[in-house]
């Protein structure tokens, strides 16, 4: 993209920019364009990462730490503490260097923005990888990081863990270039979640394309993506709007704000049974989803968070969209609810 700059607010972006600051960050700028509530935020692009990199040396640095692991022979089957090794060189790298001055400044300065935008100090936010090319669950995502020099850490190193040990993995097996890896963030206002969770506008282990699937949780949504507790499950007739199976699940832990980034709690012994989502906000997360799915053509697994400060339906925020993974509808296949499966889809 000529001209391309090196930080967005979201609603300057829409899918023209993918290249530009990643999907993820595109998306949000569709979603804002065609009406969602998104939470006020901002991207890096892979411009600013190519500044960061060139500019501190860096990249020169990594190419040479590169270089030297793959010119001996490296057996991506084998020899994974020789790739542990050259993640933690790389990543100790990047998340110690310091941020050139003037891209410290045009941080700072939107940052200063935000706050003032959404009328909060030291605003909390989510600092997310945005990856031009998909590499799903590969990169990191830091929460609830407030106060400037807190942003740029993160910043860093969520560039850093573009070199993860799996994101190398994943590299080496999909014969991507190893000493190059650009990728977007966004960092976007964190909301006081009530409950979050998943829609896929598909059933993915049947292929159903008439019914849509909603997971969440009390908290924050990390609960429901890593896998690591049974989420609430609704099933929901895309053509009349009926909700057809309900699984409210014995949810005992959520995730929520700690001082600094997020900590695991217990859900109070009266919640662990009671839905996380009430049925109006069920099916206004699907009559979104279905108006998404219209609008790009294609069944999408999002992202939803409800905020306790709002009252519906203006509490439902989307902080991602994408194209879902689904098997595609055989004759005479099982169309029930595989939870096994949509687990490893969501697991980060």
């Amino acid at each position: 993209m000529d001209n391309m700059k090196e930080i967005y607010w979201l609603d300057e972006l829409s899918k023209e920019y993918r290249e530009a600051v990643g999907n993820k960050c595109a998306n949000l700028g569709e979603l804002i364009k065609i009406g969602l509530r998104v939470p006020y935020g901002f991207a890096l692009s892979v411009k600013a990462y190519d500044t960061f990199m060139e500019q501190s040396g860096l990249k020169e640095k990594v190419n040479q730490i590169v270089e030297k692991e793959t010119n001996a022979g490296l057996d991506v089957d084998k020899e994974i503490d020789r790739m542990i090794q050259m993640s933690a060189k790389i990543r100790e790298a990047i998340e110690e260097c310091e941020m050139p001055p003037g891209l410290a400044e045009q941080i700072s300065k939107y940052y200063a923005e935000l706050q003032r935008k959404v009328g909060i100090p030291d605003v909390a936010c989510a600092v997310r990888s945005s990856g031009a090319v998909s590499m799903p669950g590969q990169m990191e995502t830091y929460l609830n990081i407030s106060g400037e020099s807190e942003i740029i850490r993160n910043v860093k190193k969520v560039w850093a863990s573009a070199y993860t040990t799996r994101a190398i993995v994943f590299r080496l097996k999909s014969n991507m270039p190893m000493s190059y890896a650009p990728i977007g963030i966004a960092v976007i206002m964190m909301i006081e979640a009530k409950s979050a969770g998943v829609t896929l506008t598909v059933l993915p282990s049947a292929g159903d394309l008439d019914r849509t699937i909603v997971e969440g949780n009390f908290g924050l949504g990390e609960s429901v993506v890593s896998g690591d507790i049974t989420p609430d499950s609704f099933i929901i007739n895309k053509k009349d709007m009926c909700i057809e199976s309900r699984s409210v699940a014995d949810k005992t832990k959520m995730v929520v704000y700690g001082e600094s980034g997020t900590t695991i709690s217990e859900i109070p012994e009266t919640l662990r049974k009671t839905p996380c989502l009430d049925d109006s906000e069920i099916l206004e997360i699907v009559r979104i989803g279905k108006e998404v799915e219209n609008y790009f053509g294609f069944p999408q697994d999002m992202e939803w968070v409800t905020d306790k400060r709002f009252s519906f339906p203006e509490n439902i925020f989307w902080v991602q969209a994408r194209a879902a993974k689904y098997t595609k509808k055989e004759a005479g296949k099982d169309e029930s609810y595989v939870a096994d499966l949509m687990l490893q889809l969501f697991r980060k």
